[in-house]
């Protein structure tokens, strides 16, 4: 009976891992919004760190969470760490290209739970009174990842977050 058992469970196994072999190198999540702001007034926002606090989903799902910023909060070069609760983990940001008004690219490095390193871009798009605010982020898929991937994807686990912190940033930017 043991012995069935563990066959059982070393199959499982191997198939979870087939399943993972099969999830692609890399992964893409991306959502977007309109606020009726200027681009503006909207990349105010999102192009300083220290900003970060009235829009980002993960903000509010650790208060007590340490934060550090670097010398320069906005702009090129302008780096943010945290160090939280197992909702937000731990990790840095440094902003690599800042576009005014149209797009910010940033280096996003985790480090806890899992490490990863993807790029996370916002883009900003007038249309008439408003604008078109896309977030997006792309980066490599880790065997962690891919084994994940094969009970929930990348896009149902952090999808949601994007739309929380889209409809804070509208809130934060139409004031």
């Amino acid at each position: 009976m043991i012995k069935k058992i563990a066959i059982v469970i070393v199959l499982l196994i191997a198939g979870i891992l087939i399943l993972a072999a099969t999830k692609p190198d890399t992964f893409r999540v991306q959502r977007a919004a309109s606020i009726k702001a200027p681009p503006e007034k909207v990349f105010a926002i999102l192009n300083d760190f220290q900003k970060w606090g009235a829009w980002s989903p993960w903000e509010k799902k650790d208060p007590a969470m340490k934060r550090t910023f670097g010398a320069t909060t906005s702009g090129k070069g302008a780096t943010y760490a945290w160090d939280g609760n197992k909702d937000v983990g731990k990790g840095s940001m440094e902003i690599a290209v800042s576009s005014p008004s149209s797009k910010l690219t940033i280096k996003l490095d985790f480090i806890e739970p899992f490490e990863g390193h993807n790029i996370v871009e916002f883009t900003l798009e007038p249309k008439g009174d408003s604008t078109n605010v896309s977030w997006t982020m792309y980066g490599p898929m880790s065997c962690i990842s891919k084994v994940i991937s094969v009970f929930c994807s990348m896009d149902s686990m952090i999808g949601k977050d994007f739309e929380a912190g889209l409809a804070n940033l509208k809130t934060a930017a139409e004031k």
